[in-house]
């Protein structure tokens, strides 16, 4: 894939700053990878699949280096963080996207989805917060994607919806737990977004999701579903210094789906 026109912009928003991204070898991981990179940033994504890591750092440039790790997993979360310290002493961006979801209705939803999603949605961002911290110095900012599925109650949704609105809860308590240290978290909470999760994770067809995609349009005050590098805009801001006031808040990044 060729980085949009955008990127050829120098940017030095985020000059010598290091950033880990979690979940970033696709979708709106990958985007804010590939921004913050081009703003400036060190760049470390991490990821479960090293093909698509490989191809990810590729697309993103700048000297990004991949971790290869699951966001559940206590003991690769240890080597996450080990590996970025290996070679640098801060950690100055967190991006705790990584997360996932599927489809099951009250009825049919299995004690191994409950825990897979917990598991990664919370618990994992719980853990690679809380292993990110002592790098993190005054001034370093961690961004959170939620979803506005935490506040509409969509269909067979249930269980994505609580963990993505635990998420929110987290990022309240995490900005008081910091008072005093100058070290800011934020929630980004995307609208529609359309990326390869759709079909890997929700299982949807090109037809569903053209059909939701065009469903959407005629529900959202801006008439479309968004972009993934959207969202990009908003974590890059939210880690910017021009944030540098704003903390314990969730942004809405949803073309006004779930404001009306």
């Amino acid at each position: 894939m060729t980085p949009s026109p955008y990127f050829n912009i120098h940017s030095t928003k985020h000059a010598g700053k290091v950033a880990l991204v979690t979940g970033g070898s696709t979708g709106i991981g990958l985007a804010t990878a590939r921004r913050l990179a081009h703003e400036g940033a060190t760049v470390f994504i991490t990821g479960r699949r090293q093909e698509a890591l490989d191809a990810a750092v590729d697309e993103i440039g700048h000297g990004a280096k991949a971790i290869r790790g699951d966001n559940s997993s206590a003991a690769d979360i240890e080597k996450i963080i080990a590996r970025v310290s290996s070679t640098h002493k801060q950690i100055d961006i967190l991006f705790a996207n990584a997360g996932g979801g599927e489809f099951a209705p009250l009825g049919a939803i299995t004690e191994a989805q409950f825990d897979k999603y917990v598991g990664i949605n919370m618990k994992g961002t719980l853990l690679m917060v809380q292993g990110a911290l002592p790098m993190m110095p005054a001034g370093s900012a961690i961004v959170i994607t939620g979803s506005i599925a935490s506040i509409q109650g969509i269909a067979a949704f249930g269980v994505y919806a609580a963990t993505k609105a635990a998420l929110r809860s987290f990022a309240r308590s995490w900005a008081a737990d910091l008072k005093g240290r100058d070290i800011r978290v934020n929630v980004v909470s995307p609208g529609v977004i359309v990326t390869p999760a759709y079909k890997t994770e929700l299982k949807m067809s090109d037809e569903q999701i053209e059909a939701y995609s065009k469903e959407v349009a005629e529900t959202t005050p801006l008439g479309r579903v968004g972009e993934a590098d959207e969202i990009a805009k908003a974590v890059s801001f939210l880690a910017a210094d021009d944030a540098s006031y704003i903390t314990g808040i969730e942004l809405f990044v949803d073309g006004g789906r779930a404001q009306i």
